[in-house]
């Protein structure tokens, strides 16, 4: 049984070297080990870095993650779900997805990261704001999506829109807009061809039109 047990931590600790910094990849091989999940690395999706799932139709509990993100995002989000997991083991569907027994779940887990001093300074700092005031998760957390985002693979010819000035044209979703004002976290742009408008995220990916 020991020796079985030590092939799948070696086998989860060289997949997930892949995916984790090399500091915190034995604290989430520990939590596979630990909770009965499912754990799927999937493609790209634009509406959320990760998922929860449960419910009498699955095996076990299942956690699905983007394969494409950053190393500490990768981990950080990975936390989020696992949170979930926590937070559904011991109340069931009988509290709010992000209600404060998921913030309690998740600061849990955010601390040793914390703690262990082996996050950039930048991420650790936003990190410990984000735990006297968890948001819903880094998506939601602009501050921390912003440093996070810092670690992104560099994209060619794409920039933040924050960072386009106002009333700059971009293609997003091979789509023209016209850029407007800030609206809290989002930009009220203008679609080009229909006129209509719309609130952008701060932090889309956007191709800037030079032309």
């Amino acid at each position: 049984m020991k020796n079985i047990l030590d092939n799948k931590r070696t086998k989860l600790r060289i997949n997930f070297s892949k995916f984790i910094p090399i500091e915190f990849v034995d604290l989430v091989v520990d939590l596979l080990i630990a909770y009965p999940i499912k754990f799927k690395i999937v493609p790209p999706r634009k509406t959320k870095l990760g998922d929860f799932k449960y419910g009498t139709k699955l095996e076990k509990p299942e956690i699905t993650i983007n394969g494409d993100l950053n190393p500490y995002s990768f981990l950080i989000t990975t936390l989020h779900e696992f949170a979930h997991l926590h937070t559904y083991l011991e109340f069931g569907n009988k509290v709010a997805p992000h209600g404060k027994e998921w913030k309690n779940n998740f600061q849990k887990l955010l601390l040793p990261v914390i703690e262990s001093k082996k996050l950039p300074e930048d991420i650790e700092n936003v990190l410990i704001n984000s735990t006297i005031k968890i948001k819903a998760s880094s998506c939601s957390d602009i501050n921390l999506s912003r440093v996070l985002k810092k670690y992104d693979e560099n994209k060619e010819g794409v920039e933040l829109l924050e960072r386009l000035p106002k009333n700059a044209i971009f293609v997003l979703n091979g789509k023209e807009f016209i850029k407007g004002d800030l609206r809290r976290k989002r930009y009220l742009c203008t679609e080009i061809i229909s006129k209509r408008q719309y609130l952008v995220n701060a932090l889309a990916e956007v191709i800037p039109n030079n032309n």
